[in-house]
């Protein structure tokens, strides 16, 4: 833990005066902080991670456990007395955290210091103290180390520690009628383990395939790389709910705890939280009282309204234009019955917008936005209210607003893959950001392992896979694209993916046009891999052959009324320059200046450097080449094509054209390495 009394930066001593006005508040936490420093969330968060490389939430309970530290150190209170002074309402959590940090509970710290023992460094003839039981615990750590390295079973394999899948629950009834009960109840309870910060919890796509799947425990869990799961089955018998739940260890297909619950259906609230708990503390996960009380909260009072509530769920995975019109409707009940009803209000905005989603002239917009509104007023720290109106703002193009919902919903639940899949979708194509985008793709790819389908699995490892190639990862992103062309080896996005990867391995130009012309063969109407095959004719120099493919691309974007790849046109201009079409390269080099004024990305200088280099105006253009050099995580293909891209050939004869460039290379490979070192600490990469 750093000594934030010796913190010369202004504006985190700021926000570390702020934390420690409000110390003894146990609400006081992310929300409250920006509101202080007046910031929004991102914006907080954002400057926070880069200043100090911590979130927003682990500064606040390190500036909590420092200042808990100097007043245990005074020995005028208790460890209970201590923890409510400095913003914990739980003291075996505040115990927790506090050995987590230091490596021993809080009550042994006068003990601590005073079994410290000199010891003379022989290379500085300086004294440095060391506590006795640390130097202890560390022989006999090192010992157990070794034995357990050296004789343990090589048989068994190795899966993340605290990591839970729940299986589909078994309905025992003979009516098919109230399956969407049973469920409802592995849903709820997979809800509720999914806000443990504590537990790694894969998402419920990942395990549908395994319910009528004959697979063995360990064959599952090698599959989804978890070591617990849970199976479960019930029915609902007049006003009674029969559900027998039991917890298995997937190392050796062990059950480790099962019970048998015979609650009345006004119960199933306490019943799915009851299940949820007793499966974390026979796990031995930590539940912060914050995240307890998600748990315990209870979505309606009305039990009515909540059986439609469950119908609307069921009817909602079938994923047709039918399915959410019933969907919708079951809701419309739930609010009926119940007219302060969150999670109905939430659900419904988010059916409207997957009925929207694909459609080129969007119908639900009012809607998606009333409702959403409706489940925020309601309930402002319910996920599915924050993702509502998270896809409002999507839908209206409102990315970085989108952003602030879905990040404060990954602090609310963690767990979240599909959370991190629609974060992975912004950060490479609407805001991007090479790093967001493969972390979130990677955190996806863990939390969705084992798809419900082929056709999905492919997807999931083509985004891994053009997150870890943008980031510079080219070995891991080859890996992952070769899984998703054993997914689906009819996959062209993949297809073309990897042909990208070769060439970022190998350097190779002309194979890459030869792969590529390969896949364009499987569908000569796919508009992106046709200006794909244009862009390498392009950097090989073959404008002749680049613009016949470039004609076929603007014939069909016009017939199609499409307004994609507009960061195509300076390429389209110089090539129709090259080739003698000098009128019509003036019209797009325009609308090329005129697309690059209104981007608000990291590539907006790049772009506008590119322009002003074929306008001749060098020395403006390597004013923003200069400007672009100070961005941080753009992807790899700049640095794989910048310097010899032939729109910046006009600058190639600048004096420090190349000291730029090297500038741009070396702070790309910088960040790369410290991504790695980052992700490899979390367990993501």
């Amino acid at each position: 833990m750093r000594d934030f009394s010796t913190i010369k930066n202004e504006f985190l001593r700021k926000v570390i005066l702020k934390i420690e006005e409000n110390l003894s508040d146990e609400h006081f936490g992310v929300s409250e902080l920006a509101e202080a420093v007046d910031m929004s969330r991102s914006n907080l968060l954002r400057r926070v991670k880069n200043i100090t490389s911590l979130s927003v939430s682990q500064l606040i309970r390190q500036v909590r456990l420092q200042k808990a530290r100097e007043i245990l150190k005074d020995n005028s209170l208790t460890v209970s007395e201590v923890s409510h002074s400095v913003g914990f309402n739980s003291t075996s959590y505040f115990i927790k955290c506090f050995k987590d940090e230091y490596g021993y509970p809080p009550g042994e710290l006068g003990r601590m210091e005073e079994e410290e023992i000199e010891v003379i460094s022989t290379r500085e003839g300086k004294i440095r103290k060391v506590p006795v039981q640390l130097l202890l615990t560390a022989i006999v750590l090192a010992l157990v180390v070794f034995i357990f390295i050296w004789f343990r079973p090589k048989s068994v394999p190795e899966f993340k520690e605290k990591s839970i899948a729940v299986l589909p629950f078994q309905n025992d009834s003979n009516d098919s009628s109230n399956v969407y009960i049973i469920n409802g109840l592995m849903q709820a309870i997979l809800n509720d383990l999914q806000k443990i910060k504590d537990l790694k919890v894969v998402s419920r796509t990942s395990v549908e395939k395994f319910r009528q799947n004959p697979k063995t425990i360990r064959e599952i869990a090698e599959e989804l790389d978890v070591k617990y799961f849970v199976e479960g089955s019930g029915q609902k018998i007049g006003d009674q709910i029969v559900l027998t739940v039991q917890l298995i260890e997937a190392p050796n297909d062990q059950h480790i705890w099962s019970e048998r619950y015979n609650r009345k259906a006004e119960n199933i609230f306490q019943l799915q939280t009851d299940v949820a708990k007793s499966i974390a503390e026979q796990i031995e996960v930590i539940i912060t009282p914050e995240e307890e009380q998600r748990i315990d909260k209870i979505p309606t009072d009305d039990l009515i309204a909540y059986d439609y509530y469950l119908k609307g769920l069921e009817y909602s995975r079938e994923e047709t234009h039918e399915g959410l019109y019933q969907a919708i409707d079951n809701f419309e009940k739930a609010i009926a019955q119940d007219k302060d009803f969150a999670h109905a209000y939430a659900y419904i905005a988010i059916c409207y917008y997957f009925l929207d989603i694909y459609q080129t002239n969007k119908q639900y917009y009012h809607e998606i936005n009333t409702y959403a509104d409706k489940a925020i007023l309601l309930d402002p720290e319910l996920p599915e209210s924050m993702i509502s109106k998270a896809l409002f703002y999507m839908q209206d193009e409102q990315y970085e607003l989108a952003v602030e919902f879905l990040e404060k919903v990954l602090e609310y639940s963690p767990n979240s893959g599909w959370v991190s899949n629609f974060l992975s979708d912004i950060y490479t194509t609407r805001l991007p950001n090479t790093e967001k985008y493969l972390e979130h793709a990677l955190r996806a790819s863990q939390l969705n392992m084992g798809s419900q389908d082929s056709m999905t699995a492919s997807f999931t490892y083509l985004h891994l896979s053009n997150a870890l190639a943008q980031t510079g990862f080219l070995k891991e992103a080859e890996k992952n694209i070769k899984r998703s062309l054993a997914y689906n080896p009819n996959n062209l996005f993949s297809k073309y993916v990897y042909a990208y990867i070769l060439l970022g391995q190998h350097g190779d130009l002309e194979n890459t046009k030869q792969l590529l012309l390969e896949t364009l063969a499987k569908d000569t109407t796919r508009i992106d891999i046709i200006q794909e095959v244009a862009k390498v004719l392009f950097y090989l120099g073959d404008y002749h052959a680049s613009m016949r493919y470039y004609d076929d691309f603007i014939a069909l974007k016009e017939a199609r009324d499409l307004d994609i790849y507009q960061g195509e046109n300076a390429k389209i201009a110089y090539a129709m320059e090259k080739v003698g079409r000098t009128e019509e390269s003036k019209v797009y080099f325009t609308a090329f200046k005129l697309y690059a004024d209104n981007d608000d990305s990291i590539y907006k200088s790049l772009m506008l450097s590119a322009y002003y280099a074929n306008q001749g105006e060098t020395e403006r253009s390597m004013q923003y080449l200069k400007a672009f050099s100070e961005q941080e995580n753009y992807q790899f293909w700049i640095v794989l094509f910048l310097r010899e891209d032939p729109l910046m050939k006009g600058l190639k004869d600048h004096p420090e054209f190349d000291q730029v460039m090297d500038k741009i290379d070396n702070k790309f490979w910088m960040e790369h390495k410290r991504i790695r070192a980052m992700l490899e600490g979390e367990g993501l990469l």
